[in-house]
């Protein structure tokens, strides 16, 4: 993830509080609390489904793996950041606490400043990464990663009054508001030929055109679309199906680890696959996204 990116994220949801998580030194305190909201959940409600809980993962040896020193860092809403009272929560916090709880290990948890967390990871300051590190062709030579365990999809929004008037195969020379550009553009252009992009420099502009009528959806990031919805519910929804394209909207979630720790990186997708089995990966993107971005 680009700092530019997480930096927008954090600023962009200010004042949001979610108490949940553990404390920043050990992965043994839990935190119960956790985000609310007065939205109806929709039944069947659309969840990931990247891990197959049915793989064939060998359990790993307790032996190979007695502990996981986490790094994260605290600038990634609602994955890893600093709530109100300076404890370190979000969603990657918890998935971590849940893996060290599913492996009955102990682990402990590392905050360290975006741009230094590499580094660190490199020397052996940490056996696994949690903080979003994006999968690339630069990453990869350094690093190892885990199974996906979420990815960010895109998705349209419209008002709620235009349900009915929304038909992703029918879209011709309706204006789309989207980030000038970015990679949701770029998607636009080559698979919505027939479109007119209104292009904003920011995605409250964007969002904000579509509220006052002036565009008739908008298309970018279904994780950040949701936590506006969660405050505009009388107005907006999302619209259609989501569109996943490791191309222009990358690979996903995953943790990292330095390329010798192969025994860790096990154990995890491990831990991963069984978390998808009994509902505990579930549980948890339910917790921090109550509105679906799926």
């Amino acid at each position: 993830m680009k700092f530019l990116t997480r930096l927008y994220l954090a600023l962009i949801f200010l004042g949001i509080t979610i108490a949940a998580g553990f404390s920043q030194n050990t992965i043994n305190e839990r935190d119960n609390t956790s985000p609310t909201t007065s939205l109806p959940m929709p039944i069947p409600l659309p969840l990931p489904y990247h891990l197959d809980p049915n793989s064939k993962i060998k359990a790993p040896n307790s032996a190979s793996v007695p502990a996981i020193r986490f790094l994260s860092s605290t600038d990634f809403f609602p994955f890893n950041y600093r709530n109100s009272s300076g404890r370190l929560v979000g969603y990657n916090i918890d998935l971590s606490n849940e893996i060290c709880a599913l492996l009955d290990i102990s682990c402990t948890m590392q905050a360290w400043p975006w741009e230094q967390i590499q580094s660190a990871l490199k020397d052996n300051q940490g056996d696994a990464l949690i903080a979003g590190l994006a999968i690339t062709n630069e990453s990869a030579n350094q690093f190892d990663f885990s199974n996906i365990y979420l990815m960010l999809p895109a998705r349209f929004i419209i008002q709620k009054s235009n349900k009915n008037l929304f038909d992703a195969n029918n879209l011709e020379n309706k204006k789309i508001a989207v980030i000038a550009n970015s990679a949701h553009a770029k998607y636009l252009s080559k698979y919505f030929i027939s479109i007119e992009q209104v292009v904003f420099d920011s995605e409250l502009e964007a969002l904000k055109s579509l509220q006052a009528g002036e565009t008739f959806a908008y298309f970018g990031d279904g994780m950040r679309a949701s936590f506006w919805l969660n405050e505009n519910i009388n107005c907006c929804e999302f619209a259609g199906e989501a569109y996943f394209s490791s191309t222009y909207f990358g690979e996903g979630m995953s943790i990292a680890f330095p390329l010798e720790r192969e025994a860790v990186r096990k154990a995890i997708n491990y831990s991963l696959a069984q978390l998808k089995r009994n509902g505990k990966l579930d549980e948890l993107y339910l917790r921090w996204f109550p509105i679906s971005f799926y």
